[in-house]
């Protein structure tokens, strides 16, 4: 188990390896440097940037850690009452990142560790936004009734969530696009949670590691659709 662990790290490259290592140390830095430390948030925030960098490999581990990620955030936010983040991340995005597990396994390319990226069509799209519009309403009614803090935004970031989780599971680049959108979101719920309590600043952040590493993740997920794209066409054409 320990090889496999070590095998995945070596396959990541110069840069990758800087970006993990830069977002492990920011992590670590603004949970010493808060007054208040919350173990809890460190312990997420290292898992999700670890997870990220494997997304972004499209490596079935990083889904795998997406849901150990989504567990302990939404522990974090039931502590602070953003009952949103806790019921999306326990009760959507866990979900779908299993899901999400079993499609990666399902579609590796051409017997290759990364994930086979699927092009996803206007009529999924659709689709997502048109289940989004009931996601968003059942969920601003559902978080009223719970009293959750900052209502609007909480439940911008469930339609965010939402769509990012499900083109994670279509194995589209524009999921790490959407999680980016998610992450300025979630930035500004943690800004506002730590204006209240100082010991959610590595929440803040953790967002911003995360948003530069979901930005990383769509610019490497292009380029590995191109990349596979022209495979298959000589494949095709030999």
């Amino acid at each position: 188990m320990l090889k496999k662990l070590c095998a995945l790290f070596r396959d990541l490259t110069r840069f990758e390896r800087v970006l993990w290592i830069t977002s492990l140390i920011l992590v670590t830095v603004s949970f010493l440097a808060s007054p208040e430390k919350n173990v809890l948030s460190l312990i997420a925030s290292l898992i999700g940037v670890t997870a990220l960098i494997f997304l972004a490999k499209g490596y079935v581990i990083g889904q795998v850690l997406i849901i150990v990620f989504a567990v302990f955030y939404g522990l974090i936010s039931f502590y602070f009452r953003y009952y949103g983040e806790m019921i999306t991340y326990l009760g959507m995005s866990t979900p779908i990142a299993v899901l999400a597990v079993i499609s990666w396994v399902r579609n590796p390319f051409q017997g290759t560790k990364e994930v086979r990226v699927h092009r996803v069509t206007w009529k999924e799209i659709l689709i997502l936004f048109v289940l989004a519009v009931p996601v968003t309403v059942l969920f601003y009614f559902l978080l009223g009734y719970l009293g959750t803090e900052n209502l609007i935004v909480s439940t911008l970031s469930v339609t965010t969530s939402f769509l990012a989780a499900s083109m994670t599971f279509l194995r589209s680049p524009y999921y790490a696009l959407l999680y980016s959108v998610n992450d300025l979101v979630l930035i500004t719920l943690w800004v506002l949670a730590t204006v209240e309590d100082i010991a959610y600043l590595p929440m803040i952040v953790c967002f911003v590691v995360f948003f530069v590493n979901d930005f990383y993740g769509f610019i490497s997920w292009k380029r590995r659709e191109k990349r596979q794209n022209a495979i298959l066409r000589s494949k095709e054409t030999a």
